[in-house]
């Protein structure tokens, strides 16, 4: 287990890093014993430095929602983030090029709620009869800690991405929003083109089988802390498509095909 003193140090360490873009050392090779309420606690710190600094929570994510992600980091369960005010663009918006470091993005279908939900034994029918809406939206990913150490190549693990709050970095919200029984969530698609090119491809069933099952872990976990999804919450399901760098020049577009698309410039 951190010592809080370790918790606030290694928050302070990741403020610093989105402050100033610059990443930093991976975080797991300094705490290597530390636990996932060890990285949650570092999490919770963090984004209580951000609200200090005038920053208000809007709704959640949930990452690592498929098997080869989960593979990747050597993890057999989702993990989940706080979006902030401040991470929030509109529909073919340009991102400023010093606002992240290494963006990254991913397709996915937001919740908006419109209702509280909170757990625990929440399931997939509680969801939907809470959510206001669905729509298409692109998450854009960042690390403030180096996805490999230089000196000795250990690759980052579950610590240091939720740590970092699970990668979160902005949300761009467009297409055509419906309501959550208009739609069989599990085969609603999306073509991810950069520059005009497909780079990935993916269906929502590729989120726990069900984008809602999602949110009914998220609900679950947050239970266990004391906290829930509130009413007007916006809340990223997880990505079914696998990362895509998004770099200088480059145009995103996510065609959800009959539910619109989702685009940004990334200057």
């Amino acid at each position: 287990m951190m010592t809080p003193q370790e918790v606030e140090d290694a928050a302070a360490r990741l403020f610093e890093a989105e402050r100033t873009r610059t990443q930093v050392r991976i975080l797991s090779l300094d705490y290597p014993q530390a636990t996932m309420d060890d990285a949650y606690a570092v999490q919770a710190a963090l984004v209580r430095r951000k609200i200090a600094a005038g920053r208000k929570a809007r709704g959640w994510k949930i990452g690592l929602t498929s098997k080869a992600m989960q593979y990747a980091l050597n993890i057999n369960v989702p993990d989940s983030g706080i979006l902030l005010d401040d991470m929030f663009f509109p529909d073919s918006a340009t991102i400023p090029a010093d606002r992240f470091i290494q963006p990254r993005v991913e397709a996915e279908i937001a919740f908006v709620m419109k209702s509280d939900l909170k757990g625990p034994d929440v399931n997939i029918f509680d969801v939907l009869n809470a959510t206001d809406f669905i729509t298409p939206a692109i998450e854009i990913l960042d690390t403030r800690i180096q996805r490999v150490d230089p000196e000795t190549k250990k690759v980052r693990t579950f610590f240091d991405t939720i740590a970092d709050n699970a990668a979160n970095a902005g949300i761009i919200t467009g297409g055509r929003p419906v309501r959550p029984l208009d739609a069989d969530m599990r085969w609603i698609g999306a073509i991810l083109l950069r520059n005009g090119e497909i780079e990935e491809t993916g269906l929502g069933a590729g989120v726990l089988n069900h984008p809602a099952a999602g949110i009914a872990w998220l609900a679950n976990r947050l239970a266990q802390y004391g906290s829930s999804i509130s009413a007007g919450d916006v809340v990223l399901s997880g990505s079914f498509i696998r990362p895509v760098e998004a770099r200088h020049g480059d145009t995103i577009v996510a065609d959800f095909g009959p539910y619109g698309t989702v685009s940004a410039y990334f200057a």
